[in-house]
């Protein structure tokens, strides 16, 4: 997500809600939003027709802002500080699941996060506000571990040539402690950008908050959730915001309905017997009405997924695109 999006004192809005609600018609029973956030999908949900939704958020932050308004709804929202991964443990027999994985806007507009290039503040990052910074991993990890961490979840093509020089900086000049310290590193690096083109830290700074949130351990462990918490006809609705999200949760409901797919020639997969959802779309993306209010949306897509009576079961993890250090991961996890 581009930090253009974003103004300090623009309200956050929830994206692809409209498709959302539509998609999931008629919106009735017990749903989840497992990022609340600022609460934009859980009011929508509420107010489409929910009985009642549990918000779960991991930042401390958001559960200090809801507290202002959640009571007006009556005991319709509940509150969970928790991460979406562990979603089956704060409910279950839903009837929706909703999880938006872009970065929260007053996440963004918080110098004091560390999540923004275009704001000084300590160089954090952390969405749950506890383990280690991004400061810590810039500051400690080799250059090939850097260099892989920018380049498979960044895709930044000049990812050696940047953690070369984080490294040389941090040994001779000083330990990075700052977000404008590393972006003002990046922009003596790479080429000015030119005008409609990402700021040139904006992928270095993607792949670090996704390496230091686990966020693709999360987003596997919270859709394999997710279909353990569903009941029977629950739908499971997911916005992304960069291709390699999309990749993942597209192989996910493709791997777990009864087409298969999602497989490669290194890890086929075979046609699932008892496929735990059906499909109810393609990718959704923003209309031209949305992307006038919200420029956030532009990047974003929406997969919608209707949960069937089959048990539940494990992703074949190998098979989803999941970018190599969460592999490595995983290989490391299962010795």
């Amino acid at each position: 997500m581009s930090e253009a999006a974003t103004s300090p004192d623009a309200p956050h809005i929830p994206v692809l809600l409209r498709p959302l609600l539509r998609e999931c018609a008629p919106i009735m029973g017990r749903w989840l939003d497992g990022t609340f956030g600022a609460g934009g999908y859980t009011r929508g949900l509420i107010e489409a027709g929910a009985e009642h939704v549990t918000g779960v958020d991991r930042d401390p932050l958001a559960h200090e802002m809801a507290a202002e308004w959640v009571a007006d709804f009556d005991g319709r929202i509940s509150l969970v500080e928790g991460t979406f991964s562990k979603l089956d443990d704060y409910a279950s027999d839903l009837d929706g699941v909703v999880l938006d994985l872009g970065v929260s806007s007053m996440q963004l507009d918080l110098a004091e996060r560390g999540f923004s290039f275009m704001r000084d503040g300590p160089l954090d990052m952390r969405m749950g506000q506890d383990g280690p910074t991004a400061a810590d991993f810039v500051n400690t990890a080799s250059a090939d571990e850097i260099a892989d961490v920018l380049f498979h979840y960044g895709e930044e093509r000049q990812s050696r040539k940047i953690a070369a020089a984080i490294v040389m900086d941090r040994e001779k000049k000083a330990p990075f402690e700052t977000t404008l310290q590393l972006a003002g590193l990046i922009e003596r690096l790479l080429p000015r950008k030119k005008p409609g083109q990402s700021h040139p830290a904006t992928r270095t700074f993607q792949a670090i908050r996704i390496h230091i949130n686990d966020e693709f351990g999360e987003l596997v462990a919270g859709l394999e959730a997710a279909e353990r918490a569903l009941k029977p006809g629950g739908q499971l609705s997911v916005v992304t915001f960069h291709s390699l999200e999309d990749r993942v949760v597209k192989r996910f409901f493709q791997q777990r309905a009864s087409t298969g797919g999602g497989g490669s020639r290194y890890a086929p997969v075979q046609e699932v017997k008892t496929p735990g959802f059906e499909q109810l779309s393609k990718a959704i993306g923003p209309d031209e009405d949305e992307l006038e209010r919200n420029p956030r949306a532009r990047s974003s897509r929406l997969r919608v997924g209707r949960r069937t009576d089959a048990p539940a079961a494990p992703a074949d993890r190998a098979a989803l695109g999941l970018p190599k250090p969460v592999l490595r991961q995983v290989s490391r996890g299962a010795g």
